[in-house]
């Protein structure tokens, strides 16, 4: 599995797609922190990068997934079983993991006024921990093995993660919580409404991850 992990990532990587998401995420960085972060706001600052990304990461994601022709991606699951599932899922999340870590570290380097603390720095790295996996998981949904059609992929990337914005601004246990976060973080209060925002983050992930699962018996 980890041999086909790696063999899709570098197919990623010689592709042009692997430049789309990436330009996304420059311009939503560099447009977050063209004015500089005061001291203090560096918490809303990454709240918001994280949110906003989701639908890079999830770029990303459609993007690695779809790369690999269908014939290939038979012979790999022929060869491999389910874990050939699993393969996919990991070469996205590794190749998010690196776009997040551009999005993390750039303010850090001339984004932000100061270096921040150490607990909104690893609370900034869980946001976005949480961001790729939500990303990973609508850019699975929205892959070619699950909907065929370039067009209707595309919008339901784009309205799935509306989606989430609307449905999220009104519970934290509506939807993924990204709205949540942000709103959090925004008025000071992300730290008392964390474990929530975890929970719900991880049984929305959970519950893409088994439906892709079960989509993928479905439709190999």
């Amino acid at each position: 599995m980890i041999a086909l992990t790696r063999f899709r990532i570098a197919g990623y990587a010689r592709s042009h797609r692997a430049f789309q998401p990436l330009l996304l995420l420059l311009v939503v960085i560099s447009l977050l922190y063209a004015t500089g972060v005061p001291a203090g706001n560096e918490l809303s600052s990454y709240a918001d990068s994280a949110a906003i990304l989701i639908p890079a990461f999830a770029w990303a994601a459609r993007g690695l997934l779809d790369t690999e022709p269908d014939e290939q991606r038979m012979i790999a699951l022929t060869a491999v079983g389910r874990a050939e599932v699993a393969s996919g899922l990991l070469a996205a999340l590794a190749c998010n993991t690196i776009l997040a870590l551009i999005a993390l570290v750039w303010p850090l380097v001339g984004g932000f006024a100061g270096m921040p603390p150490v607990g909104t720095l690893a609370t900034g790295i869980g946001l976005h921990a949480l961001a790729i996996l939500a990303g990973t998981v609508i850019g699975a949904l929205t892959s070619r093995a699950i909907l065929p059609s370039p067009a209707i992929s595309i919008v339901a990337l784009i309205g799935g993660y509306f989606a989430i914005l609307m449905a999220g601004s009104s519970s934290v246990w509506a939807t993924f919580p990204a709205m949540t976060w942000m709103h959090a973080a925004n008025h000071g209060d992300l730290a008392t409404r964390l474990p929530a925002i975890v929970v719900s983050a991880a049984i929305w992930i959970g519950l893409g991850l088994f439906g892709y699962a079960g989509l993928r018996r479905a439709r190999p």
